[in-house]
């Protein structure tokens, strides 16, 4: 799938992404914005300012319709873009971005220029280490390319919980907190509901479907 295509499996609240906001941020920037569903459900609760980065265009012009402004195109050039500079953000969120980015470092340590003094970032990431990677590689000998989830075709870079600690100790970035979304199965599946309660030590960083982390600067 062209990631400038309107992929519906991006599209959607989410709640474990709003739980990480701040109920004072005044000025936010969601990279990766989608339709701004997420924008809107910000603004829903606290008296913010949401500015969106989106690559496909279809999704920016729903955006533009729930949030305040949307910067349309590659966050690699808009970031370094005159008419960006200037732009200040107390919390940035890259739901689900990452991993789609030829150089997570350079762009995580970027965005540091637009964080005031005592902002938080915002990032939720893909585990391939789940029990669904290592079925399909070890026992099947096939790596699941798929339009969504943590196989999806688009994805550039990979992440266990370890790399993510390294990606923002490297990029001086101070994790405060981090939760797990935890799936039995990768795709959406009644079952997932109970894959917390399997969740034991030696097994919960299989079942982990997804990480969200809220940083600080160091």
């Amino acid at each position: 799938m062209n990631q400038t295509e309107f992929n519906t499996s991006y599209i959607g609240r989410r709640d474990d992404v709003l739980a990480f906001v701040p109920l004072n941020a005044k000025k936010i920037l969601d990279i990766g914005c989608s339709d701004g569903t997420l924008g809107a459900s910000i603004k829903e609760i606290i008296d913010a300012q949401v500015v969106g980065i989106e690559l496909s265009e279809q999704m920016a012009d729903s955006a533009r319709k729930k949030i305040d402004r949307v910067f349309t195109g590659y966050v690699e050039k808009i970031l370094f873009d005159d008419e960006f500079k200037g732009l200040s953000f107390d919390t940035i969120i890259l739901a689900d971005i990452i991993e789609h980015l030829v150089d997570p470092w350079k762009i995580l340590n970027k965005i540091k220029d637009y964080l005031e003094p005592g902002g938080k970032i915002i990032v939720s990431l893909p585990n391939i280490r789940h029990i669904d990677t290592i079925f399909h590689l070890v026992f099947k000998g096939y790596w699941p390319y798929r339009d969504r989830g943590i196989h999806d075709r688009t994805h550039l870079r990979f992440f266990t919980k370890k790399n993510i600690f390294e990606l923002f100790e490297k990029s001086g970035l101070l994790i405060e907190r981090i939760n797990t979304n935890y799936r039995i199965i990768e795709a959406p599946h009644r079952y997932n509901r109970f894959a917390k309660f399997f969740a034991f030590p030696g097994l919960r960083n299989f079942l982990a479907f997804q990480y969200i982390i809220q940083s600080r600067l160091k």
